[in-house]
């Protein structure tokens, strides 16, 4: 098993500010829009440096996706910036009518998803987004897992033409991947080969995944773990590949089962390949207000939920 380790630990949406700073600096069409959520979207550099190029909407998320979708004929690249919640469900048909549907480039970037947004609740708590947005013909789907990840992903974007939302969270989490990676959209990355079951994770659970990695070994059990930051378009070849191999899968996201990552991969295997999958997700329910550490221990997002997983699948191959 490949150990990894981390230094510190960082809050996945800084990783977007940091990002959106350098992207800023390397393309005079980057501009930014902000639904009255600047502090917790990290904008504060970008504005401070580029004043004239960020557009504070306020509350008003539907405008805000209207006048990115406007700004993309006069060739700039706009990042909307608010929580995920308001990102997707508040906004789908502006994003469907205006963006999807016309294929605008606009950069739909998207902080506070999934339970870790903690004690604001299920309202706020968003766990169908990712279903939403890769249902959207045209529309990139990216969920990177840290913050070095999400500020390669925010750079990658600005050269990639067409519709895309980026999702990201307000827990600071392991920084453990290269702080020089070269993000590649759409392309897996194979965290630890293995040939006794496959555990492909995205965002908040690649960690976690890493951990059971970790535990499984334990057990004498040999995990392939790979981390899918790119959900839309998916890395098929890598998926078919890996089990292939090992002849079964986890899955392992922070949104609903349903429309998510796992729902992309079995998908896939039930046409290119059936393969024996189980699935680490919230279950067809709401969140609810708590802690982000005990909501994901309560709703089996960890990496105790993972194993329980792997060992299960592994009996059904």
């Amino acid at each position: 098993m490949k150990k990894y380790t981390y230094t510190e630990s960082k809050d996945t949406r800084s990783g977007f500010g940091a990002g959106l700073l350098e992207a800023g600096r390397q393309n005079e069409n980057v501009v930014a829009l902000c639904a009255d959520l600047i502090g917790s979207l990290k904008m504060n550099d970008f504005i401070k440096e580029f004043p004239e190029r960020f557009f504070q909407i306020g509350i008003a998320e539907a405008n805000m996706m209207g006048i990115a979708a406007g700004l993309t004929i006069g060739g700039k690249i706009p990042f909307t910036g608010t929580f995920a919640n308001f990102s997707t469900g508040r906004v789908y048909d502006q994003i469907r009518q205006s963006i999807a549907y016309s294929d605008k480039n606009v950069k739909i970037c998207a902080s506070h998803a999934g339970l870790t947004l903690g004690e604001d609740g299920a309202t706020h708590q968003i766990l169908e987004d990712i279903g939403l947005m890769k249902m959207l013909p045209g529309m990139t789907v990216i969920n990177p897992c840290d913050f070095n990840q999400t500020k390669a992903a925010t750079l990658a974007l600005v050269n990639h033409h067409g519709p895309a939302y980026l999702r990201f969270g307000r827990p600071v989490v392991p920084n453990f991947t290269p702080s020089d990676q070269v993000f590649e959209i759409g392309k897996a990355v194979m965290l630890n080969e293995g040939a006794d079951v496959t555990i492909i994770a995205t965002g908040h659970l690649v960690w976690e995944a890493i951990q059971a990695g970790e535990e499984l070994e334990k057990l004498g059990i040999d995990a392939e773990i790979i981390n899918i930051h790119t959900i839309k378009p998916l890395d098929e070849e890598a998926v078919l590949k890996s089990v292939t191999k090992t002849g079964c899968v986890v899955t392992a996201e922070e949104h609903n089962r349903l429309g998510g990552l796992g729902d992309s991969v079995a998908q896939l295997l039930a046409t290119k390949r059936p393969t024996p999958q189980e699935f680490v997700a919230v279950n067809d329910s709401f969140g609810e207000s708590g802690k982000p550490a005990q909501l994901m221990e309560k709703y089996g997002l960890n990496a105790a939920s993972i194993v329980a997983a792997a060992r299960k699948v592994i009996t059904r191959k």
